[in-house]
């Protein structure tokens, strides 16, 4: 369903604690934290794409980045 499993489950942390302590802090920390996994998902996904090749671009068909 994901091909970001763990990081999805990071986000969904994030916004939790956000939604438990509705706080400038907690929001700064929500919105920098889907930032920098947007950030380290795509390196990863350029990294897989050069070492897997057409396999990983059909795996990227199949399955979503998120849900």
């Amino acid at each position: 369903m994901s091909r970001n499993p763990i990081f999805l489950g990071m986000r969904l942390n994030l916004l939790g604690l956000f939604l438990v302590l509705p706080l400038a802090v907690t929001l700064t920390i929500l919105v920098a934290g889907k930032l920098l996994m947007q950030i380290q998902v795509r390196l990863e996904e350029a990294y897989l794409s050069g070492a897997h090749g057409q396999a990983y671009k059909q795996y990227q068909q199949q399955v979503r980045r998120w849900l």
